[in-house]
């Protein structure tokens, strides 16, 4: 039977929610899918770092009690070693999922090029990894002849850059534009039911939807790094932040919000890329009042979308959750599923020589 070998940095609630899978799933995962999934390392902050390469009980790690480290258990230690962790694991897929500072795109960015550079296949819903240091770290898996996958980094489990790129395939897409961030997407919905923007952001941080600083939701800089990611991989440019000019949601008054429901229309923060007369490529993030009759201007909550401008079918829109361990989780067992398929076709190809 194939077999895939998982080492997961970092163990927060996505990669707790691919392990949980796994073990809950694993034979019926095997069965319709045709390969074995099994994890032979994790390396967390708060846990430390734990290798078997004959495979982790993922069960009695789910069940530690809190401030348990894995120091004690048969090869694991208290320290996080993460970069050794990735260098020396026999795992054959690094699942990246650390938190990452969103200027730098550090310490992925550094997980993901060692992983690449060690041979073995990544996927992660980083967006900073994608955005700041996509195009180096592609070049870095094609000359390894392994896979870097990152469905999750844009809307965490729907699948848009893997609709654009097998089921839209054929079509040119001219443009690109979507509500992507959750967090502003709820806020702006319950300003319209009269909140301030100080009492949303407070409701959406209690519900979970917001982290403690929500700068990069409100100021636009998590849309930002996603339009990034939207625009070279579906439009082929070559952008950087920089290119992105970039407006959040703080400056949408409650004056604002009633204006645009007067006119039949609904604030929305909307990431967009287009190609230009130019020839290149134009992108940007902005609150826009869009008209009632819009695919986005419907989309309600933490919910996220996108719209694809193309030449045959017109708008497509794609619609589903942004957030959450395990839709995200989805997305990282997506990517498994596409880097066991290129391994097939590599493998294929080295048969028919």
């Amino acid at each position: 039977m194939n077999r895939h070998d998982i080492a997961l940095i970092g163990f927060g609630g996505v990669a707790r929610a691919l392990a949980e899978t796994i073990r809950d799933r694993g034979e019926e995962l095997t069965h319709e899918l045709g390969f074995e999934l099994r994890v032979v390392a994790i390396t967390d902050l708060r846990l430390g770092s734990l290798m078997v390469a004959d495979g982790i009980d993922l069960d009695a790690v789910l069940r530690m009690p809190a401030g348990e480290t894995f120091a004690g258990k048969h090869g694991g230690t208290a320290a996080p070693q993460n970069d050794y962790v990735i260098r020396n694991t026999t795992a054959d897929i690094v699942v990246e999922a650390t938190f990452t500072n969103p200027i730098d795109g550090e310490p992925a960015v550094s997980h993901v090029r060692a992983a690449l550079e060690s041979g073995k296949s990544v996927t992660t819903t980083n967006k900073g990894p994608v955005a700041l240091a996509g195009t180096e770290l592609n070049r870095i898996a094609a000359e390894n002849g392994v896979t870097f996958a990152y469905e999750g980094a844009v809307v965490s489990g729907t699948p848009v850059l893997r609709l654009a790129e097998k089921t839209l395939a054929g079509l040119q897409i001219n443009a690109v534009r979507g509500i992507l961030n959750g967090t502003s997407n709820y806020v702006l919905g319950q300003m319209e039911l009269g909140m301030t923007l100080e009492d949303a952001v407070a409701e959406a941080q209690a519900l979970g939807y917001a982290e403690a600083d929500p700068t990069a939701d409100i100021e636009g800089s998590d849309v930002q790094l996603k339009v990034v990611i939207l625009a070279n991989e579906l439009l082929g440019a070559n952008l950087t932040t920089a290119d992105v000019q970039r407006r959040g949601i703080s400056e949408v008054t409650a004056a604002d919000i009633v204006q645009a429901a007067a006119e039949g229309k609904r604030w929305k923060l909307v990431g967009s890329a287009f190609r230009n007369a130019a020839g290149g490529v134009t992108a940007g993030v902005e609150p826009v009042a869009l008209p009632v009759g819009d695919p986005l201007a419907g989309v309600s909550g933490p919910t996220n979308a996108v719209s694809f401008d193309t030449d045959m079918l017109g708008t497509v829109t794609v619609s589903g959750p942004g957030a959450g361990r395990v839709e995200t989780a989805f997305a990282l067992l997506s990517d498994i599923i596409a880097i066991n398929a290129a391994r097939a076709a590599d493998e294929a190809v080295a048969v028919g020589r």
